[in-house]
């Protein structure tokens, strides 16, 4: 069995970690434990402090158990104290961003760590954030709900603007989930999210978000390679 400690951005990532990606890798025995971490005293999950992160991913690689870490941190608000993210702003390529962010991401983490193998730690920064995953099939997400189907033909509009669903972009009122909080009638993050994620199924997010997947890819390829990494690391 493979362990895999992913840090989620809030609880709606959770939920999607825990319902619907951990089952798909289960038969590969690779066991997923979605982490969400504190962003204040009291409160655990959201945007967190590139310091908090580097702490806690710190700890989490050098536990006697040696898990391997990854992330399912939003593009959408990061922090900008995050590594790289002056530079990658300037990337119009919304891919090339994120793989930026993220090999800058790796290096910050792997520089503290110079005995670990590489592969125990996987970032992963979803472009611009989770619900943007959900318009891989505006038809499946609008039947999450009885009553959405009419809002179908104004969520697909947006889609087709769109080169795919990971370059819905993350402006302050235009990232993916404020446009569905602004055309779904009670549409809430935590509940409605990993629902529709579950209809549309993890096959056709793949399919449709590249970046995503290329994700998804590296985790699989865990179970080729753990041999390899328990030994280097």
């Amino acid at each position: 069995m493979i362990r895999v400690v992913i840090f989620a951005e809030g609880q709606t990532e959770r939920k999607f970690i825990e319902e619907i990606i951990a089952p798909a890798l289960d038969p590969a025995k690779i066991y997923l434990q979605p982490v969400l971490l504190k962003t204040s005293k009291d409160y655990s999950g959201g945007a967190v402090s590139f310091d908090r992160f580097k702490d806690n991913a710190i700890k989490t690689l050098k536990m006697p158990s040696a898990p391997i870490l990854s992330t399912v941190l939003d593009l959408h608000r990061l922090h900008k104290r995050f590594p790289a993210s002056d530079e990658a702003e300037g990337k119009a390529n919304i891919h090339e961003r994120v793989r930026h962010l993220e090999a800058a991401l790796h290096q910050a983490i792997m520089e503290k760590l110079p005995h670990l193998h590489p592969e125990c730690f996987i970032p992963h920064i979803q472009p611009f954030e989770f619900e943007g995953l959900l318009f891989s099939n505006v038809t499946a997400l609008c039947a999450t709900k009885p009553g959405w189907e009419r809002f179908e033909k104004e969520l697909t509009a947006i889609r087709k603007g769109y080169e795919s669903p990971e370059h819905i972009n993350g402006g302050d009122e235009t990232h993916p989930s404020k446009r569905l909080e602004r055309i779904l009638p009670k549409y809430s993050k935590t509940r409605h999210g990993p629902d529709a994620a579950k209809t549309i199924t993890l096959a056709v997010m793949e399919r449709e978000c590249a970046h995503f997947r290329a994700w998804m890819e590296k985790l699989r390829r865990l179970a080729g390679n753990d041999s390899e990494v328990r030994r280097l690391g």
